[in-house]
């Protein structure tokens, strides 16, 4: 329930407050004065679209405040949301909208999206206005009626199902129109792989294989001077005159032995040249070995240069280097198991689809079986509320024409009218007068409404078109909706809001200027003024007070 609707900045309203309680609440004044305002900025904490256009003219910002009095569901719900709840049950709603169309929510103390604040507060109240009128004479609407009656079981489940059809049907569409593309590139790939595969590179493979084609193509000269490095390390055996590094270094081991033996202070470096000697030996066998290896092979060069090509050929095709090769082999693999998969998934889509198929065509049956029947029940309701309400001889019938399977079910709904005997029904939308669909929708909701107690129902002109003896089945029959939610209704009939438990009157004034609106609640005493006023009178006179006054004790008896 909503206990406090507070605006600030918001149209014409500089400043306005609204304490509200359980039952009828009716908002009155005369044409302009700015009723609309308040259902508007009731439609704001709804979600409604914010824009510039409803910042009062001098403001920075428009703020909507509503408190509502909320159930342990929304609670939960608002502490999932990282909001707070007053109190245990009371929560503080915002919306603000600022000069440049820029607005923003707050659930609970939570910054949060639009959206979520409205995922919220639709739980908890509804707005019926003139854009709903026009909306009862849409199929779409008209469906959502029926199924908030029928409650159809099946049509949780068909939705779900539904959805999964649609994005398995679009996957396996799209598979099915792309199986040329990646065949070719299947085979594209599969090559690839098997040309790789058959050379068997090896990775670092090009660079060792340059090394040693550099080392086959200069074997001649690389022998030259490792034999050069080798004499002068080791001597010439044909030559023992030739001095060498081992030599030399071995006549300085045995001089400094001999020093060592004389001197202790020599000990450490007869050490180090010893390990000289055993490095330059060491050196010197690793030298001769290289040259001894150094062996002009021609065959094997040519094999290396074929190996270099044949590399070569791959690096060109499927990457710049070897290792770039061999990525993609493994990429290609990975792509090939994922493209060749795309057959099984195919026969799995199709298999999935053709249950899901099955299972809508059962799910949609039951759907509109238990449309049917409720369709009955639910029209039968109506009738009777519209007789009360001045329609004896109306007829609201529910036509269901089966169609195409949908998001909904496969049927199409339509709800067929007509007010005066032996007139064939037609659609409600074609042959319905403003005043007829104004109390059509009012009577679909006091039906409905029996379930959804303590809900918060806001009923814009509801009253449209009508007047006299209709105003005052309206107003009973807001009074019985009162009964069990809180109802707010803007209305102009004086019928309807003697029936309400709370008044409030919106009256506008202007310096020249800027135009403001107050809201002001009536206390009993100032009631039968404001409903003369409706009446068309002045207000003032014994008259239209005594009319008032009668009007007002029969409500309320």
């Amino acid at each position: 329930m909503l206990t406090e609707l507070r605006l600030t900045g918001f149209g014409v309203v500089e400043e306005a407050v609204l304490h509200l309680g359980p039952g009828l609440t009716a908002l009155t004044g005369e044409t302009g004065a700015g009723k609309t305002m308040i259902v508007a900025g009731l439609g704001q904490l709804l979600g409604g679209r914010g824009d510039s256009g409803i910042v009062r003219r001098g403001s920075g910002r428009a703020l909507v405040q509503g408190r509502w009095q909320v159930p342990p569901t929304v609670v939960a719900q608002v502490a999932e949301l990282g909001g707070d709840v007053d109190d245990g049950d009371e929560l503080v709603t915002l919306r603000h909208v600022n000069a440049q169309g820029r607005s923003k929510a707050v659930v609970g103390g939570a910054q949060l999206p639009v959206s979520a604040l409205s995922a919220v507060l639709d739980q908890l109240a509804t707005i019926h206005g003139q854009s709903e009128q026009l909306r009862l004479s849409t199929p779409e609407r008209q469906r959502e009626i029926l199924d908030a009656w029928a409650q159809p079981r099946a049509l949780e489940g068909y939705r779900r199902d539904w959805a999964e059809r649609r994005t398995s049907a679009t996957e396996l569409a799209a598979l099915v129109d792309q199986a040329m593309a990646r065949a070719r590139e299947i085979d594209m790939l599969r090559f690839g792989v098997e040309e790789i595969a058959a050379a068997a590179p090896e990775p670092n493979e090009d660079r060792l294989l340059a090394a040693e084609a550099t080392r086959l193509m200069d074997a001649d000269d690389l022998r030259q001077l490792a034999t050069t490095a080798q004499t002068a390390l080791s001597g010439d055996d044909d030559d023992f005159d030739v001095p060498s590094a081992v030599g030399l270094l071995g006549e300085a081991r045995k001089a400094i032995a001999a020093l060592a033996e004389r001197d202790d202070l020599a000990g450490e470096l007869s050490t180090r040249v010893q390990e000289a000697q055993y490095l330059l030996d060491d050196v010197a066998v690793s030298v001769a070995s290289y040259a001894a290896d150094l062996v002009a092979d021609p065959a094997r060069l040519e094999a290396v240069g074929q190996r270099r090509a044949q590399l070569a050929g791959l690096a060109r095709k499927y990457g710049p280097g070897l290792d770039d090769v061999l990525a993609w082999a493994q990429q290609a693999s990975e792509s090939l198991l994922r493209l060749e998969g795309s057959d099984d998934r195919i026969e799995q889509l199709r298999a999935r689809v053709a249950e899901l198929d099955e299972r809508l065509s059962r799910a949609a049956d039951a759907i509109s079986g238990d449309r049917r029947v409720a369709s009955e029940e639910l029209s039968a309701l109506v009738e009777t509320e519209l007789r009360a309400l001045a329609m004896p001889h109306a007829s609201l019938t529910f036509e269901l024409t089966p169609t195409e399977q949908g998001p909904h079910g496969a049927d199409r709904i339509e709800l067929m009218f007509t007010a005066n005997p032996g007139s064939a029904p037609a659609p409600l939308g074609k042959v319905a007068s403003g005043g007829e669909l104004s109390r059509v929708r009012l009577a679909l909701e006091v039906v409905l409404a029996g379930g959804s107690a303590e809900h918060t129902f806001v009923f814009d002109e509801v009253d449209a078109g009508v007047g006299g003896a209709v105003g005052l089945e309206i107003g009973r029959r807001l009074q019985r909706l009162a009964s069990t939610s809180q109802v707010i209704v803007v209305t102009h009939l004086a019928q309807v809001a003697a029936f309400a438990d709370a008044h409030f009157v919106v009256a506008k004034a202007s310096d020249g200027q800027v135009t403001t609106s107050d809201v002001r609640r009536l206390d009993d005493a100032e009631r039968p003024s404001e409903l003369a006023r409706m009446m068309g009178g002045s207000g003032e006179s014994v008259a239209g007070l005594d009319h008032a006054m009668e009007l007002w004790a029969s409500a309320r008896r």
